[in-house]
């Protein structure tokens, strides 16, 4: 396929991004940036967070998974149902209560500016990093089978890639985001259903055929109850589904603040439980696929590429397949990189204009002032930093800085637990060292689990042990107080 068909389809994308931005930023102000004036239908909102809630990186690694870990991520899929239901029915509705425009708003009115400072910047960190390693990773394919073919630099690619997110959402914010997530949501489930549909044909698998060619696969195997220790253990990946669907959703302002723009709790309940549920076959169909990439390889004598991750998109771009499969794997592609990066761009955006800088007393104007300039300074860091990943060029020093990143929700996961399941204050200037060490400890715990435990190796888990750290560590700061209430 020529890499000027795939710039034409990418450019069609991004216009159609941009007309919508440009009907729904009609009359925008602050409040339909930061929570789209609370208007946005919730089933709208449900259908865009399916592709929020992957991403670039999800639509290339989960197909790859199956020849690691078979089915096994659907055990922690189904752990996610739980954590949506904590959500829905604990965290939204003290949200909605305490009307929150971010919802780290909530640990300065329940702690002080110190706990409130830190949970926030934690998840500056966590999102700037985690937003431009997705990123990195998606512009790393589009450079290596479009851009280089044509001369143009990575460097050129990821700036004009970020442009194009801030011009399409500077305006209206959540309120665009709400709508182009839905229709990447649309292209991204066309994008696998079209991707699935090819290869069975080019197998000669009728539907039955297919159905019966991914439940008797060796791949397909969900449930795993034989070794507590290893990482694919039942119970370790549902609890952890459970905790993850928690901390990255619930206690995530990208992912909560679409949540928060729905009209009232009611409508966002609604939105939470058929996202959930949408989730389980979504995810079940990215994993089918993966079974039909290895056998469409097999087949063909394809080598299965020792990053797993590349087994997609080497049978998309080929040329083995029907052209029809490169093209909506670009848009599959693209839809699902843009879609997390573009509500990335705008939470960060909200995040620090109301959490980090002082906005007592601002008038709507000077607000706006101010959100439209955060809004460039934090394209201008993603931009940075997904350079940076570049320079490193190392997979290992990359993907350490990518768990470092996801070590930074426990600490918000103890912060809020300690907050709604207890009573007690605590000493707010000491919360940020608890919340530095926390991830120290638990990162050496990690590197050690093997010797001290037996052969057990810790897995998502950590994230748990890393949350109760922090909930340890806030009541430790404050005894005296503890001691008090008892009295």
């Amino acid at each position: 396929m020529s890499p000027y068909s795939i710039i034409f389809i990418i450019t069609v994308y991004f216009a159609i991004l941009i007309a919508i931005s440009i009907i729904t930023g009609q009359k925008a102000n602050n409040a339909s940036f930061f929570i789209g004036n609370k208007k946005s239908p919730w089933y709208v909102v449900a259908f865009g967070m399916i592709s929020a809630s992957l991403s670039g990186v999800t639509f290339i690694s989960v197909p790859g998974w199956v020849i690691s870990s078979n089915f096994s991520y659907m055990q922690m899929v189904l752990g996610y149902l739980v954590g949506y239901a904590i959500i829905a029915n604990i965290l939204m509705p003290m949200y909605y209560k305490l009307n929150l425009t971010s919802i780290y708003t909530y640990l300065g009115q329940r702690f002080g500016k110190y706990t409130y400072k830190t949970g926030a910047s934690f998840f500056l960190l966590s999102r700037i990093i985690g937003a431009s390693f997705r990123l990195f990773l998606v512009a790393n394919v589009l450079q290596g089978i479009v851009f280089d073919k044509i001369g143009i630099s990575f460097e050129i690619t990821v700036i004009i890639t970020i442009l194009l997110i801030w011009l399409y959402t500077f305006k209206g914010g959540i309120k665009t985001i709400i709508w182009t997530d839905s229709l990447q949501t649309l292209f991204m489930l066309t994008a696998v259903g079209v991707s699935i549909y090819l290869i069975s044909k080019d197998l000669n698998l009728d539907f039955k055929s297919l159905l019966n060619t991914i439940s008797e696969s060796e791949y397909s195997r969900v449930f795993h109850f034989d070794d507590f220790r290893s990482k694919d253990y039942f119970f370790k990946q549902f609890l952890a589904g459970t905790f993850i669907a928690v901390v990255m959703t619930g206690l995530d302002q990208d992912m909560m603040q679409k949540n928060l723009s729905c009209k009232n709790i009611r409508e966002a309940k609604k939105n939470m439980y058929w996202m959930s549920f949408a989730l389980v076959p979504v995810n079940l169909v990215f994993m089918s696929l993966g079974v039909l990439l290895i056998v469409f390889a097999q087949q063909y004598g394809i080598a299965i590429p020792e990053q797993t991750d590349n087994l997609f998109p080497l049978i998309a771009t080929q040329g083995s397949l029907n052209h029809l499969v490169a093209i909506f794997f670009i848009i599959g592609l693209v839809a699902a990189a843009y879609s997390s990066a573009d509500s990335a761009l705008t939470a960060l955006t909200t995040s620090f204009t109301v959490d980090i800088l002082n906005l007592k007393g601002k008038s709507e104007k000077e607000i706006k002032i101010i959100r439209r300039k955060v809004h460039i300074y934090i394209s201008f860091v993603l931009a940075i930093v997904i350079l940076i990943f570049k320079a490193i060029n190392n997979e290992s020093v990359i993907s350490a800085i990518f768990k470092v990143a996801g070590y930074t929700y426990g600490p918000l996961l103890g912060m809020y637990a300690f907050g709604l399941f207890t009573k007690w204050k605590t000493n707010d200037k000491l919360v940020p060292f608890v919340a530095i060490i926390s991830p120290i400890i638990v990162y050496f715990l990690n590197m050690y689990s093997q010797q001290l435990f037996w052969g057990y190796k810790f897995g998502f888990e950590l994230l748990i042990i890393n949350g109760l750290i922090t909930f340890l560590g806030m009541i430790l700061i404050n005894i005296p107080l503890i001691n008090g209430f008892r009295k």
